[in-house]
């Protein structure tokens, strides 16, 4: 579980790093929410 923490932090910090606009931040930071739902709801 911290594994997938850190990796997914990782790849946050990356994204958000990338991003140009407040409106690109909030569509990254939704995916990325999606990404961890989709991952907690796996590992159930």
């Amino acid at each position: 579980m911290k594994q997938t923490v850190v990796i997914l932090s990782i790849l946050l910090m990356g994204v958000l790093a990338s991003c140009n606009t407040i409106e690109g931040v909030g569509k990254d930071v939704e995916s990325a929410g999606s990404t961890i739902k989709e991952s907690a709801q796996k590992s159930k």
